[in-house]
């Protein structure tokens, strides 16, 4: 299957060139790449516009942000391939990694969303995830109605189903889209991608609580995370919330949505 890669970078240069080089590492996978920067003005413009591989097929340079929104509608605009691949600069890929999705895209017609594990290993408990892991032919995954973007496949016509990305919080995209039917999830066994906005990596920038002020990501920023105790934990509970929240696509909208909140709710103040 054709693969459409999008690498979206924004003023992360130190990221960047760890990110960019994993992508490329193993010249026999194959995709078309397309580099997006969103205004960048701390030279990953210009480092982007050094990179030389067959594989990059266009580079964009944005006048302004336009966020995650803006590059994934305007390539699946452009698209002509089967699948299209997401990889922010802060993700570290696992090379070969699309081609093991790329063949359980092909082998599963009703996939959708399927991502690589962009948790520390060590967040990983079996017994905790086995009931979400099942098997469809010689594949499996992890199943749940979204997962990030980090480093994903999906295929186009799945995303020209549900239209146009109307935000860059990406959750409620997936979960449309598992409504229509497919089946989102990461594969599993794992395939690793480093997180390096997780402060558990060992290639994050964020090391202290004065890092983590000056670069609080935006996932932390958009929860409410002020501290850098608060986000370690943060990113450990969405691994554990990865493995044990219920599969099923209806829990998250309608009626359903509002007893889990209102649930909750209750339980965080008793």
């Amino acid at each position: 299957m054709n693969i459409d890669i999008l690498f979206l970078a924004y003023n992360r240069l130190p990221c960047t060139k760890i990110s960019i080089p994993a992508l490329l590492a193993d010249p026999e996978e194959e995709f078309s790449l397309t580099l997006w920067d969103n205004g960048s003005t701390d030279g990953t413009r210009e480092y982007l516009d050094s990179l030389d591989d067959p594989r990059i097929v266009r580079t964009v340079f944005a006048k302004e942000n336009v966020r995650l929104q803006g590059a994934v509608n305007d390539l699946v605009e452009r698209s002509k391939a089967d699948l299209i691949g997401m990889v922010f600069e802060d993700i570290l890929v696992t090379p070969g990694w699309t081609r093991t999705l790329a063949q359980a895209h092909a082998d599963i017609p009703k996939f959708g969303m399927i991502g690589s594990w962009h948790f520390p290993l060590e967040d990983f408990d079996y017994e905790l995830a086995r009931p979400k892991i099942h098997t469809y032919g010689s594949h499996q995954l992890i199943l749940n109605p979204w997962t990030g973007v980090g480093a994903g496949l999906v295929k186009r016509r799945a995303m020209q189903e549900c239209g146009p990305l109307q935000s860059s919080r990406t959750t409620y995209y997936w979960i449309q889209m598992a409504l229509k039917g497919y089946v989102n999830g990461y594969y599993y066994p794992l395939i690793p991608a480093d997180h390096m906005d997780d402060p558990r990596s060992p290639y994050t920038l964020i090391k202290t609580e004065e890092d983590f002020q000056r670069l609080r990501p935006p996932t932390a920023a958009g929860h409410g995370v002020t501290c850098l105790a608060d986000w370690i934990e943060r990113c450990h509970q969405d691994a554990i919330h990865i493995q044990t929240l219920d599969p099923d696509p209806r829990q998250y909208v309608g009626w359903r949505a509002k007893w889990r909140r209102l649930v909750r709710k209750i339980t965080q103040s008793a």
